[in-house]
């Protein structure tokens, strides 16, 4: 990694100084750029967009909910959220529907979170970054980090592009799903495990559930994967069908009208949009859904929250895990720059760290469309408490004391000897989920958005 430092103009000034540079102002970039700020460092947080800018994954988890209390935030988090207290499940194979509550996990403390439109969150989290002391820029690209045994030499471009450099002792990469530095050190892969592709959009006048209901997310299962039905508090609701790519890969007309078709394979969400219109006709694509990095760390670098790892996002975790990392994170680097013959260790915590909440749940992720967990889920039971052991995974209580994880182990022994005594079945979901997942190459259209 001992490479030149980055070319720029000769007529460009010196670099700046910087203790620590965040690439990306989301809500990890944010959050540790905030974190940092607070001790008194000197942080640069670069965005290459404008804030508000539109992001997906809306739904937030009840363990989010101290993390803004750490931050001060709270009370702006329920400003602009829609408040969330459970879950519901609708099945096509069943007559239905199951409502699971936050308040019957272990820790009864986390009862609800909130359902959020990412540009508010988000910028609320930016500019709470720069109020707390971080320089904040938006419109700047970075372009390339050459590392040495001191620190960083970044190049970065702006809208006009006019090129700015920094200096930093230490880098944090919260780029999101750009992976910039797993994608410059070749650490990025594939998660062989699982592959899929989304397609979403906003609506006006959907159906919402009665008093506090109404802001619960509900998980609809179909033949092609599952949708996402998320109420936000400004009236309009997110709908997204999460699919296998063979399916998006069939797509012979306007995305439009594709996830129409898509929509009228559901005909409880059918119901639900019957008097619902599309929010400026737009529909947006995205695929590569799930990967992961070989690592997340350096001497001089972490790679926070997706620009770490994404998965399948059925149980909202992304915001969660991405602010969780950040919070770890700052506390690495603070090694790191005070204490540095301390850093490896706390490095090797933060990369178990990092491996253990994209492992837990993606156990779940993985099976969620099983038929044999499908019933889980429709028909909840709680022996050993197993019910309350997943409705704390599903808030997002796996980093705590909260004693979760025999039960989560007898849950998992219990699927598995479901599955034993439905042999065919099992074979079945497991050469269907095999061929679901095969990679297809790069889609058409992915990472697009079409208005009409």
């Amino acid at each position: 990694m001992n490479n030149p430092p980055p070319t720029a103009d000769p007529g460009s000034p010196e670099p700046a100084q910087c203790d620590v540079l965040v690439i990306g102002g989301g809500p990890a970039g944010a959050t540790a750029a905030a974190l940092l700020a607070r001790q008194g460092r000197n942080v640069v947080m670069l965005e290459k967009a404008h804030h508000p800018r539109f992001h997906i994954g809306e739904s937030l988890l009840p363990a989010n909910v101290a993390l803004f209390d750490k931050l001060g935030l709270r009370d702006e988090l329920e400003r602009i959220g829609m408040p969330k207290w459970g879950v519901e499940f609708v099945s096509p194979d069943h007559d239905h529907i199951t409502r699971l509550e936050f308040s019957e996990a272990w820790d009864k403390t986390m009862p609800y979170a909130w359902q959020v439109r990412r540009s508010e969150m988000d910028e609320i989290l930016f500019r709470h970054a720069a109020a707390q002391g971080a320089q904040a820029v938006e419109g700047c690209r970075v372009r390339e980090v050459v590392f040495d045994a001191d620190g960083a030499d970044v190049l970065a471009a702006l809208d006009d592009g006019a090129q700015r450099r920094w200096r930093a002792r230490f880098v944090i990469d919260a780029s999101g799903r750009d992976t910039f530095l797993s994608n410059k050190l070749k650490a990025k892969q594939k998660n062989p495990k699982h592959n899929s592709s989304a397609l979403f959009g906003h609506f006006t006048n959907a159906e919402r559930a009665p008093g506090r209901l109404e802001g619960n997310i509900t998980i609809f299962w179909f033949q092609h994967g599952w949708f996402w039905y998320i109420p936000l508090a400004d009236g309009s609701t997110s709908v997204g069908a999460v699919c296998w790519p063979y399916y998006l890969k069939s797509r012979k007309k306007p995305l439009k009208d594709f996830f129409a078709d898509t929509i009228a394979m559901c005909e409880p969400l059918v119901q639900r949009l019957k008097d619902a219109a599309l929010v400026d006709d737009a529909v947006y694509a995205t695929g590569n859904y799930s990967y992961t990095s070989t690592h997340c760390s350096g001497e001089r670098y972490l790679m926070l929250g997706d620009a770490y790892a994404f998965i399948d996002p059925v149980f909202s975790s992304g915001v969660y895990l991405a602010m969780h990392s950040a919070f770890v994170g700052a506390e690495v680097v603070a090694t790191a720059l005070d204490q540095p013959t301390r850093a490896a260790t706390e490095r090797r915590r933060f990369e178990e760290e990092m491996r253990k909440g994209p492992r837990e749940f993606s156990w779940f992720i993985f099976r969620v469309t099983n038929p044999t967990m499908r019933e889980f889920f429709m028909y909840p039971s709680n022996p050993l408490r197993v019910k309350e052991a997943l409705m704390s995974l599903l808030a997002g209580d796996i980093y705590g004391k909260t004693p979760i994880w025999r039960s989560l182990r007898v849950l998992k022994t219990i699927y598995f000897a479901v599955c034993t005594a439905h042999p065919r079945r099992t074979w079945n979901a497991w050469q269907r989920r095999r061929r679901n997942i095969r990679d297809l190459g790069p889609l058409a259209g992915e990472n697009i958005v079409e208005a009409q």
